[in-house]
């Protein structure tokens, strides 16, 4: 039943829709050389629409990605600073930690030295004196 409903709808659409088309010809203020002429003018004009429209867009897209590529190239740079701080400081951090392992082992190699001096001579005293 919905399937004769549509299908009359679609048919009286279809008449609706020729009887508005013959009325628009028997009306039409303009002869049908002049309406195709009408016609081709707007067909044309729409074309140099999109053409300006499309080179506009296109225009717009290459701006957007020229300033995509320069910020990318700043975040690169930037970065690139960043690990140099990051390597002079790790470079800094490090020559400090040899330097103070050189001051340590002079330390232990000086403590180290007198003790071997101290026993010596706590040798020579003892094996002098018997």
């Amino acid at each position: 039943m919905a399937d004769e409903s549509k299908s009359y709808g679609l048919a009286w659409f279809l008449a609706g829709l020729g009887i508005g088309a013959l009325v628009g010809i028997l009306y039409a203020p303009k002869s049908g050389r002049e309406t195709r002429e009408d016609l081709a003018n707007s067909a044309r004009e729409g074309t140099e629409y999109l053409r300006t429209k499309t080179r506009q867009a296109a225009e717009e897209v290459s701006a957007f990605v020229d300033k995509s590529k320069e910020q990318v190239s700043a975040l690169v740079d930037k970065s690139k600073e960043q690990m140099s701080e990051y390597v002079d400081r790790g470079r800094a951090q490090w020559e400090e930690f040899v330097e103070r392992g050189k001051n340590l082992v002079a330390e232990q190699t000086g403590r180290v030295t007198a003790a071997v001096e101290a026993g010596r001579e706590a040798y020579k005293s003892a094996t002098t004196t018997e």
